[in-house]
């Protein structure tokens, strides 16, 4: 990432840290186990229960409290941002109002946000991402979990490490969910070497290796059981020097041959303008990290879509109209009961290719009706390590 950039989603109106930071804890390379995480989870909750106890129930929407007088802590001196909160704790800017720019996305103060950049340094309660020439500070949740490729302490991510953070909804200095160095190929299997696949993910994106390791294997085969040429995989894992190391698989592997997508079912009078299905995020190649918009499986033809990895597949599995670039949806979480008003950014060749369901609440219908950016999806409360959410689409509302 260009230096001193930090990359936001849902967030473009969020304040500078004006303060220079103090030194944190030494960062370490041990991984915890998923028990020890929750114990000291737990234990940060006994320590914090007042503030846990008003993160978890200030109904969604509803302002937060001014901040009682005090001391300053970490976040600095009162600027700005209002005075500074309790010791230990940012300060909470004021609630701002509905849509302050007119362009219909949800309430910022609802909504989760997400930021992305390098670990700088880690604790248990506080995150700094940036560099030498910018820097911004995050105060943890008591129950904030972190993913380096599996569950593991917050204060154990490394230094160097690119992580997606999701805000909590109350306040923009407080995270409560990171994701460090995840990265995901989906697409058709081009060439298998013992446990190592080329990937083609479509025309305009270079082919990518994705290595499985031992430990791995036996767990993504048992949704993706055929790893041979001309079948798809989809894979989550960690980013290491160019490749993807696969951790997980993100979904089951379709039974047919990239080149066999079966027929879409019958459908009846017109297509409706609400389509259920599966959500699914990509990577930011060759987009900006922290953009929001959505890839849509089913580009008008007259637009073209250069990406087009399966001619002759025109749709997908989900029967849905055609739209142009810019075209305008809002796209519902149904697990997390969040929806956005998103731009149509490019079209989605493999995700059309699937006809898998998503399992996040409920199973969803058959079908990928949006291929969110990253920030797209962890701004409508998707978990990047799930892979997907079951999604309602409207169009044009």
């Amino acid at each position: 990432m260009p230096t001193g950039q930090l990359t936001r989603g849902c967030c473009d109106r969020c304040p500078r840290a004006n303060e220079q930071l103090p030194g944190l804890a030494a960062l370490t390379g041990h991984v915890a186990g998923a028990e020890a995480v929750s114990k000291r989870r737990l234990l940060k909750a006994a320590v914090f229960p007042a503030r846990a106890s008003q993160l978890a129930t200030r109904p969604a929407g509803q302002p937060p409290e001014a901040a009682p007088p005090g001391p300053a802590g970490p976040a600095g001196p009162a600027g700005p941002a209002g005075p500074a909160g309790p010791a230990g704790y940012p300060a909470v800017p004021p609630p701002r109002s509905p849509d302050p720019v007119g362009a219909g996305f949800a309430d910022l103060g609802v909504l989760p946000r997400a930021v992305s950049g390098r670990v700088l340094e880690a604790s248990p309660q506080v995150l700094v991402l940036g560099d030498d020439t910018a820097q911004e500070r995050y105060v943890l949740t008591p129950d904030a979990t972190a993913w380096r490729g599996a569950l593991v302490e917050s204060a154990t991510l490394r230094q160097g490490d690119h992580a997606v953070v999701r805000l909590h909804p109350s306040t923009r200095r407080t995270a409560d969910r990171i994701w460090a160095n995840i990265g995901r190929v989906t697409g058709i299997i081009t060439e298998r070497s013992g446990g190592t696949l080329l990937v083609e993910e479509g025309a305009t994106r270079q082919p990518r290796v994705v290595s499985i390791r031992e430990r791995a294997f036996g767990r993504i085969q048992v949704r993706f059981p055929t790893l041979e040429p001309g079948y798809l995989v989809d894979i989550i894992g960690l980013q290491r020097d160019g490749e993807l190391e696969g951790m997980i698989p993100a979904t089951s592997q379709p039974a047919y041959p990239a080149g066999r997508l079966p027929q879409p079912p019958l459908v009846s009078g017109h297509v409706p303008d609400t389509i259920s299905g599966s959500a699914t995020w990509h990577e930011p190649i060759g987009e900006a990290p922290g953009v929001l918009g959505v890839c849509y499986p089913a580009l008008d033809p007259e637009t073209g879509c250069a990406e087009d990895a399966a001619r002759g597949h025109s749709h997908g599995f989900a029967r849905m109209p055609y739209l142009a670039i810019g075209s305008v949806l809002r796209v519902r979480n149904e697990c997390a009961n969040l929806d956005c008003m998103l731009p149509v950014t490019g079209c989605a060749p493999i995700a059309r290719l699937f006809n898998d369901r998503c399992v996040t609440c409920g199973t969803s219908p058959r079908g990928r009706i949006a291929d969110l950016t990253m920030a797209s999806f962890v701004a409508l409360g998707g978990e990047l390590d799930r892979g997907c959410f079951n999604a309602t689409i409207t169009i044009g509302k």
